[in-house]
C-alpha cells in the first residue's frame, strides 16, 4: 500500500533516511532533524512530499517499509512541472516485494494526473541493483549531463559576493 505522508510518519521517515544514508556510505551528511522535515513535508507551504509505503505486520497492522520524498521541478522546454524523485528507499527485508516499483508508480501517476512531463532522479553509478530495476521500467540515462553540486562554503562565499 501506497500512501501520502502523514506528520505521525515523522519519526519512521527519519529513520529510513538514516539507514539510506548509511547504505549510500554517507551517514554524516544526514542531518536533518525531525523537525526539519516536519517544516518541510507538513509546514504552512510544503514545497517537498512524501509517500510512504506499507506491508501487513504481525498482527495486520501496517508497517512502514518505504518512502520517497519528491519535489516539483520544471521545464522550460516544455513549460510544463515535472516530479524529482529526491529520495527512494526499501528496507532491505522488504525489497523485491514490488514497494519500490508501487512508489514510483504512485509518482508516476501524479505525473500523469496533473499533466507533468518528467519524473526525474539521480542515482548512485556504483547501485548496480537500483539501475538494474530502473532500466527495467523504461527509464533511460541522461548520458549527455552531469549533475553538479554547489554547497557548503563554497555555497556561502559565492552568495556572499556583491555584483
Amino acid at each position: 500500500m501506497i500512501r501520502p505522508a502523514e506528520p505521525a510518519d515523522l519519526p519512521e521517515i527519519h529513520r529510513m533516511i538514516r539507514e539510506l544514508a548509511e547504505y549510500e556510505k554517507e551517514p554524516e551528511s544526514a542531518v536533518a532533524t525531525e523537525e526539519d522535515l516536519r517544516a518541510a513535508l507538513f509546514g504552512p507551504d510544503p514545497r517537498v512530499f512524501s509517500h510512504i509505503a506499507e506491508e501487513p505486520g504481525p498482527e495486520g497492522e501496517p508497517v512502514p517499509v518505504g518512502f520517497s520524498v519528491w519535489f516539483l521541478n520544471f521545464s522550460t522546454w516544455t513549460g510544463k512541472h515535472g516530479v524529482y524523485l529526491e529520495d527512494l528507499y526499501v528496507r532491505p527485508r522488504a525489497r523485491g516485494g514490488g514497494h519500490g516499483f508501487a512508489l514510483l508508480r504512485a509518482l508516476a501517476g501524479i505525473c500523469a494526473e496533473r499533466g507533468y512531463t518528467r519524473l526525474e532522479w539521480s542515482v548512485l553509478d556504483w547501485n548496480e541493483p537500483a539501475i538494474r530495476f530502473y532500466e527495467a521500467l523504461g527509464s533511460r540515462p541522461m548520458s549527455d549531463w552531469t549533475v553538479r553540486r554547489l554547497d557548503g562554503e563554497a555555497l556561502a562565499v559565492l552568495g556572499s559576493r556583491t555584483p
